[in-house]
């Protein structure tokens, strides 16, 4: 009976942050040998972590990510440690290193590069031609990294089947959207019965700009059955035991053999379930994503306009889940138009929170803005114009704050509004970060009552949730008023922006076409704003940002 010990080393790396992502992994390597591991498996280009874009084109980040790969193999002894970075000798390429006793025992090149939605690696890497595999004692181990995997007709499959390796290494940095923890269960499934192999999966932890990598690394044997599921959203070190059946496999190239150093096997304590329902998983997405932009950015506080409205109440919640109660202001800045309903759950939530909270009447400012204008707008009724010179001011409050205290601006503006263009350029869209601006209207009304049920009581005002949405810039507004109910709005958009369905398919689903053909016509001509707002977490297939990139000067109409 042939035994391996191995651990998931599933961490949060930084981008460009060579030697704090290599003193992680080196404490994982530590903690792996103390657990008796035979093998330590980290993610995908763990050492400049993921995506590094437009640093793999500077010469100084290739030869720094070089240097900071020798410091780890130096350090690593008798376990064998499976690492990701950035080979640039030469071509530069997506690789992954087996490191033992101070050596790179061999190295995988990425053979399939993916070229669409939020990823562009053929900008940058050039493509591996030669799969590798190794043999670790008597087990025959083979190598991809993330995509190679995803691909199921890729040209090297033959390796990994009719028992030429018994497990298969897959070091991914694989981000987070709703649906996509069960996509990758079942992929990983199929490929473990496809190559009649156990596959090792080593997924990325934590928030890069807009994208979550959610974790949730695995193991599977060779029937297709998962045999360790690792924690969602969490770093986490995910150790098992591997028993493998039958013979040695004697036709794997042997690139390197490594032989098992005879380890003492501690207890190995049993994993909790990492199951979670879609919004379970998109709530702790949005806390992930907004904590690590913030404080890897070098922030320790925000400040978030708090309209008593459900956007800005959710983005208040997500970030005191994110960064704790002191680190979150609260201002609410009413005007005339506010009622006393939206400015009372403002400070009940504030105080619900337990976070900082300030009131700045922005009538004032207001006034004198309408002021300085009225020679030029005499003669004009008022309209949309000073309805977003209140937003406007309140942004600049927002602003202003950030510059005197260095408290970073969260906006509120969520994916129905982003997509529609209501919102307004320069005012509330005006910040540093926009943690739910992928997330549509109906998913913002979910997630606050399931705030409120995982707080076991009324955090947030039931009043907030049920109360018609509005912006409050004018007397008696609604949302309505401008655009048709979100449980109309939001499947549209969905077909029109995620599907990519054009407006005679949508309707075809049962809209109505005028409605169809307006939202449609909201949805192209707002392109110039969204490329002016602040990034967000991506939690959907399609986000506004690196998934979905039109041009702004566009005449085609679908």
């Amino acid at each position: 009976m042939r035994k391996l010990r191995i651990t998931l080393a599933q961490i949060n790396t930084t981008v460009g942050d060579l030697c704090g992502n290599v003193d992680k992994a080196l404490d994982a390597v530590r903690e792996a040998e103390s657990l008796g591991s035979d093998l330590v498996i980290f993610p995908e280009l763990t050492v400049s972590g993921y995506p590094p874009e437009d640093l793999l084109l500077k010469p100084g980040f290739i030869k720094g990510n070089r240097s900071a790969l020798e410091r780890f193999v130096e350090n690593v002894g008798d376990i064998t440690a499976v690492i990701g970075f950035v080979d640039g000798s030469g071509p530069i390429y997506n690789a992954a290193a087996v490191v033992n006793r101070g050596e790179i025992r061999c190295t995988h090149h990425k053979m399939n590069l993916p070229n669409y939605g939020v990823f562009d690696e053929k900008r940058y890497f050039a493509e591996g031609e030669t799969p590798q595999s190794f043999m670790l004692g008597d087990i025959a181990v083979g190598l991809n990294i993330c995509e190679d995997t995803w691909v199921g007709d890729c040209p090297y499959c033959s390796l990994y089947s009719d028992h030429h390796v018994d497990l298969l290494l897959n070091l991914s940095a694989s981000p987070f959207h709703t649906g996509k923890v069960h996509e990758r269960a079942e992929m990983l499934r199929r490929r473990s019965l496809e190559g009649n192999t156990c596959i090792a999966y080593t997924n990325l932890v934590g928030g890069q700009d807009e994208l979550v990598f959610d974790g949730g690394s695995m193991i599977y044997n060779r029937r297709g059955d998962c045999l360790v599921n690792g924690p969602l959203f969490s770093d986490a070190m995910i150790t098992h035991d591997i028993v493998f059946d039958g013979d040695s496999p004697k036709s794997v190239p042997e690139s390197a053999r490594i032989t098992l150093a005879e380890t003492s096997k501690a207890p190995l304590k049993p994993l909790q379930s990492s199951e979670m329902s879609a919004d379970e998983e998109i709530l702790e997405a949005l806390v992930l994503g907004t904590r690590d932009y913030i404080r890897k950015n070098g922030f320790s506080r925000v400040v978030i306009g708090l309209s008593g409205g459900i956007d800005s109440t959710l983005v208040a919640a997500v970030a005191v889940q994110a960064l704790g109660k002191e680190n979150v202001v609260g201002v609410t800045m009413p005007s005339k138009y506010t009622s006393d309903g939206t400015r009372s759950d403002a400070e009940i939530l504030a105080n619900n929170l337990g976070i900082e909270f300030h009131e700045i009447p922005v009538s004032t400012a207001f006034d004198a803005f309408k002021d300085s204008l009225s020679g030029l707008f005499a003669g004009r009724d008022e309209d949309v114009t000073e309805e977003n010179l209140q937003a406007r001011v309140r942004g600049m409050l927002l602003m202003a704050l950030s510059n005197k205290f260095g408290w970073l601006v969260l906006t509120t503006g969520n994916k129905s509004e982003m997509a529609t263009g209501y919102a307004t350029l320069y005012g509330d869209m005006a910040g540093g970060f926009a943690s739910i601006k992928d997330v549509p209207k109906l998913t913002v009304f979910r997630l606050c009552w399931l705030f409120n049920e995982q707080a076991g009581s009324e955090i947030i005002p039931e009043s907030v949730i049920t109360r018609p949405p509005s912006a409050e810039l004018r007397p008696d507004q609604k949302d309505s008023d401008s655009l048709p109910e979100y449980d109309i709005l939001d499947p549209i958009l969905k077909a029109y922006i995620e599907d990519d369905m054009g407006v005679d398919n949508i309707v075809a689903l049962g809209f109505d076409r005028d409605t169809v053909k307006r939202i449609v016509r909201l949805c192209d001509l707002t392109e110039y704003k969204r490329r002016q707002a602040p990034p967000g977490v991506k939690i959907t297939p399609r986000a506004f940002g690196r998934d979905r990139r039109l041009p702004i000067t566009n005449r085609f109409r679908p």
